[in-house]
Order: structure tokens, then sequence, then C-alpha cells
């Protein structure tokens, strides 16, 4: 036994041992002369194939480069740096040798062939996709990695060069690495802490009272406004928020808008924007909703109002409202859908500047009994071109229109407004007007049209 194993152990001092693969071929118990004909002969027909991650190949051939066989030292080192006296270890024990052994070819052809291949086409590479934080039915989940077709060129010369110095006759782009990595992967750091920071605007839960109607901020909605850039910075649009609010505004708000509105005659008509109506307050609520996102808040409630109505049914003044019609010099008084007034009146002339009744909607801003009206000085005298006392007065704009009582009028109604129309108010009888004031509020919509 000891004769057999010193005999395997001078066999191996000149041949390869058992399982021995150099550059993957199998060469188990071949002498150096063995390996050198094979390599020789295996350089004639020699082929690399360039796998690609989409299945397909392309192939450099070995006489394009002027692939040769050269025979060197190399082999004749690696035998006698084999541990030939423990030759036994290799019967379970595999031997795997990287090496370039002996070949020669022309760099330039080689790197002429790569640069030629359509994996190299510019328009035939996609660029990888990072990972990253994308929102996924309740919550910012990380979508992992996309490695695409773009080629790393310093790598793909690296690795072809090894293939062919070696022998191997196949080069996988995807395996070797070829193809340029994403700079965030799945389980980067900088991700994860991406996600959780955009998970933690999500807490919030604002429903918006708009009765009957609601909207509410969720983290669907949220989550449009909480950004990630290319470096995994997070970042909270600040005008995405301004934007929602500006779209409630254009929703919901009715100042300044025209209304549709149905007369007591049963007409419908339309109204002019008035004074009265719902406005939301943009900036104060900016800063409401991101300190409730901030928060984390769970709330309902309205949004912060400069100017309120009686609903948002698109009749935003409710059914308790004064109607005037410039038309039919005619006012009536609705107290929840119900006329419970209605007089003839006199309305400012509008064929002369600045006395037309404006229409529009508006609501009472001021009751006062026993009030003088004062008209505007009057240039020519520098005084008051009227001082009228009244003694129900009703205001219903700043700029000095309001219902009041008018006992100098011969009479109410028709066509007297064309020619001994008011300035602008709305002239009642003394005890029309006297009703009337008794059943105001401050507050109450004034709808005047024609």
């Amino acid at each position: 036994i000891a004769a057999v194993y010193a005999g395997f152990a001078v066999y191996f001092g000149s041949h390869f041992m058992f399982h021995t693969t150099i550059n993957g071929t199998d060469f188990s118990m071949k002498d150096v002369a063995q390996v050198e004909a094979y390599m020789e002969e295996q350089v004639k027909g020699y082929v690399l194939t360039i796998e690609k991650s989409d299945g397909s190949e392309e192939q450099i051939a070995g006489k394009d480069i002027s692939l040769k066989y050269v025979p060197g030292k190399e082999l004749e080192k690696l035998v006698k740096e084999q541990n030939n006296f423990f030759w036994i270890e290799t019967l379970w024990k595999k031997q795997e040798i990287e090496a370039s052994v002996g070949v020669e070819y022309d760099k330039e052809m080689l790197e002429a062939k790569l640069a030629g291949l359509q994996c190299m086409v510019p328009e035939n590479q996609v660029a990888s996709v990072d990972a990253h934080p994308e929102f996924k039915d309740t919550e910012f989940v990380v979508i992992p990695e996309v490695i695409g077709t773009q080629i790393d060129v310093e790598k793909l010369h690296k690795e072809a060069e090894k293939a062919v110095g070696g022998f191997h006759p196949v080069l996988n782009l995807a395996e070797t690495e070829c193809y340029l990595k994403p700079r965030f992967l799945e389980d980067s750091e900088q991700v994860i802490a991406a996600k959780d920071a955009m998970n933690s605007y999500l807490g919030a839960n604002i429903t918006y009272d708009f009765h009957p109607y609601t909207e509410v901020v969720d983290a669907a909605v949220i989550s449009q406004w909480v950004t990630v850039d290319g470096e995994m910075n997070v970042a909270f649009n600040q005008d995405a928020v301004r934007g929602y609010i500006a779209a409630l505004a254009e929703k919901y708000d009715t100042i300044g808008k025209t209304r549709e509105f149905t007369t007591a005659n049963g007409n419908v008509v339309s109204v002019n924007p008035g004074t009265y109506g719902w406005e939301i307050d943009q900036e104060t609520e900016y800063g409401a909703l991101t300190a409730n996102i901030q928060n984390a808040e769970t709330v309902t409630r309205e949004p912060a109002y400069f100017s309120a109505a009686a609903t948002h049914e698109p009749m935003d003044m409710g059914n308790t409202y004064a109607e005037v019609d410039l038309s039919s010099q005619h006012m009536w008084l609705f107290q929840g859908g119900q006329v419970v007034l209605d007089s003839d009146v006199v309305t400012g002339n509008p064929n002369i500047w600045n006395r037309e009744t404006p229409s529009g909607v508006y609501s009472i801003l001021e009751l006062q009994q026993n009030k003088t009206l004062v008209g505007e000085i009057d240039p020519r005298t520098g005084k008051p071109e009227y001082e009228t006392p009244v003694s129900f007065w009703m205001r219903v704009t700043w700029s000095g229109i309001g219902f009041h009582d008018a006992t100098w009028q011969p009479y109410f109604g028709g066509s007297l407004y064309l020619s001994n129309g008011s300035h602008g108010c709305i002239n009642m009888p003394y005890g029309q007007a006297q009703a009337l004031y008794s059943m105001l509020t401050i507050g109450t919509p004034v709808v005047i049209h024609y």
C-alpha cells in the first residue's frame, strides 16, 4: 500500500491530480503535454459566446482576433505547485484552477469586436432602475431595483480578456456583472430610511365637512404630496397642498361666481356675483392642514373661511333670504322657503351714472333705526349730495346700498325708478320697511336681480 501511495505521489509530480479542472475543463491525471495539446487544438475552433440577459447571444471567433496558442511555463508551474504527497485528498476534494495559459491575441481586434456587438449599441441598452419607495394600497413600500442592459464597458473588456485568456467558451454578462448596477438596491439603508420617512406622513385623516358633501384627505391623498428624489431625499410638496386647497376653493367657493337662481315668480335667472357666499381662507387653511398632517391627526372639520353662506347647495343662500326683482320693482322675504313679506319698491335710477342698484347676492350687514343717510360730497358745493333721515335702515353693501323707508316717494313699483329712482337704495313704504326690519337679522342673504 505504501508503494502504491508513493507511486501515485511520483506520478502526480508530473500530472494533474484527480478532480482537477483548469479554466473549467477537466484535466484529471493529464500531464503538461496533454493539456497543451488539448489547448492547442481548442484554439483552432475557439468561439467566445456572449450570453445576454434577454436570452440572446453574440459570438466572437478566435480567428477574428488572431488567437493562437503559445506554450509557456505556466502549466509546469501549476503541476509543481501541487502537493503531490497529499494526492489522496483529491479523491473527494476538487481542485478548480483559474489560469492564463499560453495564448496570444490581437487586443485591438478584440476591442473592435466588442465595440461592434449589438449589446454595445446605445439604442439597445436600457438603464437600470434604482430601488425606491412607492405608494401601494395604504403605505409606501420599497420597489426592488431593476438591472438594465446598460454595459459597463470597462468591466466587459476585463471579463472578455479573462475569458479569452482562459479559453472560457461562455461569457454571461449578468453573472459577470457587466451590466451597470443601480445605485440603490432593495436593502439599501437610504431606501429603507426614505420609505420610513414617507410613511411617517400618512397617519393623518382629515375629513372636510361641506355639508352635505365631504372631502377626505387620507393616506392615498397625502401620498401624492410626499416625494423622494434620486438621492433618496424625502420632501413634502407644499405647492401640491396649496394646489389641493385651491381646488377645494374652486369647487366650493361661491363668491365671485354667477348663480342660477329661481325667482319668486318661478323664473330661472343668472345672478351676478356679489359679496355673499363661501370663500375659503386658503393661507390659513394651508397652515391648519399641514399641522393636521404633521401631527397625524384624525379630525372632521370645516375649512377656514373668509366668508360663509347658509348651505353648500347650488342655491347657497338657503331658504331664508330677501329677493329684489329690479325689473318688476318688487321684493319678497322668504323664511323657511315661504314668503312672509312682499312689497313694491323703488330702486336706483339706471339712467343716471352710479345710481343703479347693483345686482348680485349680498347679505344684511347692519340694522339701525333713525339713521340719517348722507350722500357723497358734491365737489361744487363741498356739501353732501343729500342728508336724508330714515326710520329703518337695513344695510346691504358697505358702499351705501340698503333697504329703508321712503315716505317722500309718491308710490312704489311700476316704472317710477326710471324717473324718480333712488341713489341705489331700495325704497319701501314705511309700514313694509318697519315689518321687514323686524324680520331681518344680520347675515340674512339678499338676492338682487333683473
